[in-house]
């Protein structure tokens, strides 16, 4: 007799484990599959956020981060700290500590939610059924009132760049090196290009990264793009647009890689190289035929707003459906689908979405950029505040970028905000509650922030836009 539960998961990465813990809170009886080994072996929880993806990427760039405060930026505040060195292995450990005592965590949560952790593969049929296939023993199918996909997904690889052990990594590989390259190739300079060169950039690697679009951050707002990179150049990050790599091959021992720009071909030798283009959803094996579950033309899961598939019961979230891959849009949608579920009417507002690049100064934005704006034909007006007008931002000698305020020119409704500059990934959090509730621009003019603090600088951009910022010149203008 096969087992029955009324939710079965497939997934234990952050959208999946969001779901199981919401939907055994609501009293279904919940199963999760996941099938992720570390690397000795031992099943764990929390996907490639928790394992080798956000978790351990952001356990290095704050550590590196932290070696160049202290060894270039501390003397400018009085703090002698000569002499100071990385230890490459230990910042390894670090970073696999804290991965295992959260993936540990997560399963600590599934046991006191009462959520079942089966260790092995499913593969998805018509009822919906799942064929289940453990690590150790028989495969069995198991029945489900509604099944949840939160498969996740992969780094994409390039034929052109083959990968090779220890020397041609996606980021993965990249977040075991147990020693600085003294010459690295980055290919690709999205999120996590940007982020993983950042690392080993601070730490004194050559970061030279090819990237084949010969616009930065296209999906940023330029005007904070133009920033950025403009403060990664600054930082020795030699970034390369336009930049399409035709070919690769390993030569005594290093990485031979030939791309062609607008001035034509060319060639250069690394120690190792960062495959970092981008990541696509995870189906291998996922689906019968019979499952009723369909995939767009991207290869991704197709749902509706409310992430249902085409069969009835299963639902699918997180980085194997559309929208961007991003781990906190992952866990929102895996909370609604639970309480839909359970019979609530949750939705996800699409619209207010935060994105973070975690590199130094970091970049943070929610809602539509200026181009965006442009191309619809929408009339707005914009406040901007520099963190160099910002007293908390000079005690703690980290002024650099702004903070950019989009609003509607008739209604003042907030469309969007920009930020580069000092802790954005948390500040972001006021504008995507702002947001959420309509806020308009004098709304968060008229509220009291807490002074000093780099939250002020929210504050004064909204202000900005009514032309009645306090700290800066202001430059009001309408934009079409």
């Amino acid at each position: 007799m096969s087992k029955k539960y009324d939710v079965v998961v497939i997934g234990g990465g952050p959208a999946g484990y969001h779901a199981a813990i919401r939907c055994a809170q609501s009293g279904l009886k919940t199963a999760c599959i996941d099938k992720w080994l570390n690397k000795e072996g031992a099943p764990v929880l929390g996907g490639a956020c928790l394992n080798v993806g956000c978790i351990p990427s952001k356990t290095l760039l704050d550590t590196s981060q932290k070696y160049v405060e202290a060894s270039s930026e501390f003397e400018s505040m009085g703090i002698l700290s000569k002499g100071v060195s990385v230890d490459v292995p230990a910042m390894i450990a670090r970073k696999n500590k804290i991965v295992e005592n959260l993936t540990q965590g997560v399963a600590t949560l599934f046991q006191a939610n009462g959520v079942e952790f089966l260790k092995g593969t499913a593969k998805l049929h018509m009822g919906p059924v799942v064929e289940f296939a453990p690590h150790e023993g028989a495969v069995e199918n198991i029945e489900a009132d509604s099944v949840i996909i939160a498969s996740g997904s992969v780094p994409v690889e390039i034929p052109t760049c083959p990968l090779v052990d220890d020397l041609v990594v996606t980021s993965t590989g990249a977040l075991e090196f147990q020693e600085v390259p003294k010459k690295l190739g980055v290919i690709g300079a999205g999120v996590i290009g940007l982020e993983l060169g950042s690392v080993w950039n601070r730490l004194g690697s050559e970061v030279i990264t090819l990237e084949a679009l010969e616009e930065f951050l296209p999906m940023v707002d330029q005007q904070i793009a133009k920033e950025a990179l403009k403060q990664f150049n600054r930082q020795g990050l030699d970034v390369r647009l336009g930049a399409r790599v035709t070919h690769s091959e390993v030569v005594k021992g290093k990485v031979v890689v030939k791309y062609s720009d607008a001035e034509g071909d060319k060639e250069v030798k690394f120690d190792k190289v960062i495959i970092a283009v981008g990541r696509h959803p995870y189906t291998e094996d996922l689906l019968a035929p019979d499952s009723g579950v369909n995939l767009d033309e991207r290869g991704f899961i197709y749902v509706n707003d409310l992430c249902s598939t085409d069969a009835p019961g299963v639902y699918a979230v997180g980085d194997v459906v559309r929208g961007p891959m991003l781990a906190h849009k992952g866990m929102e949608e895996g909370i609604m689908v639970a309480e839909r579920i359970a019979g609530h009417k949750p939705m996800v507002n699409y619209d207010c979405v935060p994105s973070v690049i975690y590199t130094h100064p970091e970049v943070a934005c929610v809602g539509k950029t200026e181009q965006e704006l442009k191309a619809a034909g929408e009339e707005y007006e914009v406040g901007i505040f520099p963190f160099s007008a910002s007293g908390r931002a000079m005690a703690a000698n980290d002024t650099l970028g702004s903070v950019k305020v989009i609003a509607d020119s008739k209604t003042d409704r907030i469309l969007g905000v920009h930020m580069i500059g000092p802790h954005v990934s948390e500040l972001v959090a006021e504008a995507v509650i702002a947001m959420e509730f309509g806020a308009s621009a004098e709304d968060i003019g008229l509220t009291m922030f807490a002074h000093p603090t780099l939250s002020e600088s929210f504050h004064e951009a909204a202000l900005a836009v009514g032309g009645h910022a306090i700290h800066i010149a202001n430059r009001r203008k309408r934009k079409k």
